[in-house]
């Protein structure tokens, strides 16, 4: 073979005079513009599954909000003779559940609507604020005058204690279980005094007040003797409308002693014996063999998302900062 024929590089195919000063270089661009691109893709497939995930919540939102604005599910809307069932779940104070606005407004959708042939009160309550059980009380006085054909009655699932039997007395009558809780006829006003522990640790309180009894029941303070009389006096005083109540609501049928307005409780069973409930049944029971309208509709009033989500996000802010203050110390039927 001729010495002068032209060898190649067989890495490069290429002339030993035309060797790439730079081998790989072109395979390192190619190879970082595809990185390049293939990140940019998947970045773009990314934020169309986000922006899709986020489109999708917002429609779910959307209709769930639209739903509770137009009471879809609402149970009243059923036609047909039937019984109307309230729930009294919780405890009774304001922005709850069982509140006195959702329920008297439940209670007079029921008394008003011609096919409930008589209301059910289902009861799973501790208690709670003695003006919130009052309105719902005075309302089912006035809504049994009103509507004098339609019954109501109470039945106590597991618990129907204080502020809760506030409420039941108004009833035309009180079913229980035999092992519900019911009673608890009492007044209380709770709190906690900081004093010994604030000597301990050197803290001093320096409470500025303009009139004299501005700092009632101040826990940082040492208790005022004339203050716990007072207090005790309004306890007395709301203790008694308590026990006006039951009177005026239980009639004969109460078999008071000594201890019906301490404040004790008593099992279902023994409810009835003393006169504090009726009989024993369920909700089926009643709506079926008392009521005799076996259909149930729920009449209690839903909140709405609307509602939830500002009571979350903000309301429930102001709540926590005005408990937190003279609150503390409201009287409560618990």
């Amino acid at each position: 073979m001729d010495d002068s024929t032209e060898k190649r590089d067989p890495s490069t195919n290429a002339a030993p005079g035309n060797v790439n000063k730079n081998p790989g270089k072109e395979g390192w661009e190619r190879e970082t513009l595809e990185k390049l691109l293939f990140a940019t893709l998947k970045e773009q497939r990314a934020r169309r599954r986000w922006s899709i995930f986020f489109k999708i919540v917002t429609l779910v939102i959307a209709v769930i909000f639209l739903a509770q604005i137009l009471g879809v599910g609402n149970g009243s809307e059923i036609s047909g003779r039937h019984t109307a069932l309230i729930e009294i779940d919780g405890t009774i104070e304001p922005n709850a559940k069982s509140a006195a606005e959702p329920v008297i407004s439940a209670l007079n959708k029921a008394f008003s609507d011609k096919e409930a042939a008589g209301i059910i009160l289902r009861a799973n309550s501790p208690g709670g604020s003695p003006v919130q059980a009052g309105m719902i009380n005075d309302e089912i006085v006035r809504l049994r005058q009103a509507y004098p054909d339609k019954p109501v009655y109470v039945v106590v699932e597991e618990m129907c204690a204080s502020g809760c039997y506030y409420i039941a007395a108004a009833a035309d009558k009180i079913y229980v279980d035999k092992a519900s809780i019911v009673g608890s006829i009492g007044v209380m006003m709770n709190g906690f005094g900081f004093t010994g522990l604030m000597d301990k640790v050197g803290v001093e309180r320096r409470l500025l007040t303009a009139g004299e009894n501005k700092g009632f029941l101040d826990p940082f303070s040492p208790q005022s003797p004339s203050h716990k009389a007072y207090a005790k006096t309004m306890l007395n005083e709301i203790h008694q409308q308590f026990i006006d109540v039951v009177r005026k609501g239980r009639g004969n049928r109460l078999k008071e002693d000594k201890d019906t307005f301490s404040g004790l409780f008593w099992s279902g069973a023994k409810s009835v014996e003393l006169g504090l409930a009726d009989d024993f049944g369920t909700v089926d029971s009643v709506a079926r063999d008392v009521i005799q309208a076996e259909d149930i509709v729920d009449y209690t009033e839903e909140e709405k998302f609307s509602d939830r989500f500002l009571k979350k996000f903000g309301a429930s802010i102001g709540t926590g900062i005005v408990n937190s203050g003279w609150a503390k110390l409201k009287p409560v039927f618990q």
